[in-house]
C-alpha cells in the first residue's frame, strides 16, 4: 500500500520539525516542507501532494488563501493547523473549502483521524465535480442534438425521430461523438445561411 504524500506548511521550523517527526512515525511520507504560503502552493503544483497540512498564520499568504487556491485547482486537500478558533477564521476557512480543521496544541493521536476525514472529503468533492461536469457536457450535448434535430426537420423535412436516426448514424458512420456531429450541422446550417 502506498504511503499517503504530505507537505507540511508553517512558518516555524520548530513547528514543522515536530510535525514532520509525528506524521512519519503515524506512516505518512513528508515530500516537502515550507514556511509560508505562496511556497505551499507552489510546492504543492509542483508535488501533487495527498494532502497539505498547514498554518492559518504565514508570511506572503496566510494559509487559508493558499488553501483556497490549491482547493481551486483541485490540487490537494488541506488541513489547517491554528492556535486559533475564532469563528471568523473557521468561516474563512469553511468558505476556501478547507477540507479540516485541527486547533493547537494537539496529540499526535489527532493527526491521523483528520487526515483520513480531509482525504475522504477531497475524494467526494472530486467525485462530485466530474459528475457535475459529465451531466453539463450531456445536457449541452442534448441542446445541440436537438438543435441539429429542427435544422434538418426545417430543411428535409424529416420527423424528429427521422433526424434523431440520421445524426445517430451520421455519428457512428463517422465515428464522431452526437455531439460533434449536431455541431456540424448547426455550422454548415449557420455558413449556407450566411
Amino acid at each position: 500500500m502506498e504511503r499517503t504524500r504530505v507537505i507540511i506548511a508553517d512558518d516555524e521550523a520548530i513547528v514543522r520539525m515536530d510535525l514532520r517527526e509525528m506524521l512519519t512515525h503515524l506512516g505518512y511520507l513528508v515530500v516537502g516542507e515550507v514556511g509560508d504560503g505562496r511556497s505551499a502552493v507552489n510546492l504543492a503544483r509542483e508535488l501533487k501532494p495527498d494532502v497539505v497540512i498547514m498554518d492559518i498564520r504565514m508570511p506572503d499568504l496566510d494559509g487559508i488563501e493558499a488553501a483556497r487556491t490549491l482547493t481551486q485547482e483541485s490540487i490537494a486537500p488541506v488541513l489547517l493547523l491554528s492556535a486559533y478558533s475564532q469563528p471568523d477564521l473557521v468561516a474563512r476557512a469553511r468558505e476556501a473549502g478547507v477540507a479540516g480543521y485541527l486547533v493547537k496544541p494537539f496529540q499526535e493521536s489527532d493527526l491521523s483521524p483528520a487526515i483520513e476525514v480531509v482525504l475522504g472529503r477531497f475524494h467526494e468533492f472530486r467525485t462530485l465535480r466530474k459528475e457535475v461536469t459529465e451531466l453539463q457536457d450531456a445536457l449541452e450535448t442534448r441542446k445541440l442534438v436537438d438543435r441539429a434535430k429542427g435544422i434538418l426537420m426545417d430543411k428535409q423535412g424529416l420527423s424528429e425521430a427521422e433526424a434523431f436516426r440520421k445524426i445517430q448514424k451520421m455519428s457512428m458512420n463517422n465515428r464522431r461523438p452526437m455531439k460533434e456531429v449536431a455541431e456540424a450541422i448547426i455550422l454548415a446550417h449557420q455558413v449556407g445561411d450566411g
